[in-house]
């Protein structure tokens, strides 16, 4: 089959490689309808992570059960499905808790909790930037989608970036009424948007600088804050009466940097202390990792980032971080899209065969203008 396969820094390639196989009773192989390019992918692509040459990447996947172990009971052959990027075993403690981002069982690694497909750190699994996917424990992962093509690209933001922008929004407590604060308009960013107006905020701020996202934030009912314009936490401020908002989600991660390209990795999180009122809470969804050797500071080349923990501490507001655990919420926002309220392909940009990826990374990476979501179809 043909798939996605790291090169080394900036570099991917289409290869043929083997089709994988049924390794385990519960498995599924899932040919892949369509498979995204997600911006936790341009960290493994621009060599900032320890990922291994010849990996299959992609981990936001899609597509029809064409192949099922003799333990799977529930998902059959033909069924149309969505694949949660968190690989999970449905039995650990992790997993029974609602917190399939950390399955306990999953990775084989030590000292880490979760898998996930074709990614750095998160076992030893292939990803779905293919032809086909290999799906442990089937039954528990897969979502079923209803048969034919209808709704093909905004279920394939079920894997991902449509749970994470909602977790987001969850982690900092968000409620309806709230003003939010949205720092960062990559897909993550813009789906934490959506998720806070569904939700009933009566006013989302979106701080980012490149023009075209911040107009599709415009789009979707938020305000766009322009940070190269001005101090975007001045900006806020002002917008609400020296108040603040109610909360606030971090969708940038580890490589947040200034007007000028110059990398702060705790600049987002400072700005969130200083933007969220005494109280708030702030969610944090962007990517941090312990390790970053192409980070700008010695302590953060150790996973350590110096953010304003004090003013934090002071106004009382509460942290939560860390992965999406997309089976929470993936069937509700599944209904949502069915029933017309949401409507996550917004983000789409581009819409390329599988042969095309290099090129589609090439263009994502350098965040040409108009490339906010591409969207592979092998």
């Amino acid at each position: 089959m043909k798939a996605v396969v790291y090169q080394g820094p900036r570099q991917v390639a289409v290869k043929d490689v083997p089709e994988p196989p049924i390794e385990a009773p519960g498995d599924a192989i899932v040919r892949i309808t369509t498979t995204n390019i997600c911006g936790s992918d341009l960290h493994m692509y621009e060599g900032r992570t320890n990922v291994e040459e010849g990996k299959i990447l992609g981990h936001e996947n899609m597509g029809v059960v064409v192949e099922t172990g003799p333990g799977v009971t529930r998902i059959g052959v033909g069924d149309r499905v969505s694949v949660p990027f968190n690989i999970a075993c449905g039995a650990c403690r992790s997993c029974e808790t609602g917190w399939t981002s950390f399955c306990l069982r999953a990775n084989p690694m030590d000292g880490m909790d979760g898998a996930a497909y074709g990614y750095a750190g998160m076992g030893p699994y292939d990803g779905g930037q293919a032809e086909y996917l290999r799906v442990p424990w089937a039954d528990f992962n897969l979502l079923e989608l209803p048969p034919g093509e209808e709704h093909e690209n905004d279920f394939t933001m079920l894997s991902d970036i449509f749970p994470t922008g909602w977790h987001g929004t969850e982690l900092a407590g968000m409620e309806p009424g709230d003003r939010v604060a949205v720092f960062g308009a990559g897909p993550v960013g813009l789906m934490a948007a959506h998720s806070a107006v569904l939700r009933g905020a009566s006013e989302v701020y979106v701080v980012d600088k490149e023009r075209d996202r911040l107009a599709m934030a415009e789009k979707i009912g938020a305000v766009p804050i322009d940070l190269s314009e001005a101090d975007p936490v001045d900006q806020i401020l002002a917008a609400t009466g020296g108040v603040g908002t109610d909360c606030g989600v971090e969708a940038v991660g580890y490589q947040a940097h200034d007007p000028s390209g110059t990398e702060h990795p705790e600049l987002v999180l400072d700005n969130l202390v200083k933007t969220v009122r005494s109280t708030g809470g702030i969610g944090v969804v962007g990517v941090y990792l312990p390790e970053d050797p192409g980070a700008a500071t010695e302590a953060a080349k150790q996973g350590r980032i110096g953010f304003d923990y004090g003013s934090c501490f002071m106004k009382g507001q509460h942290i939560g971080n860390g992965q999406a655990p997309v089976k929470r919420y993936n069937r509700q926002l599944r209904d949502l899209i069915i029933e017309g309220r949401a409507r996550p392909s917004f983000l789409v940009s581009h819409e390329m065969p599988l042969t095309e990826a290099a090129a589609g990374y090439e263009s994502f990476d350098r965040r040409d203008e108009g490339w906010t979501k591409v969207l592979l179809r092998p």
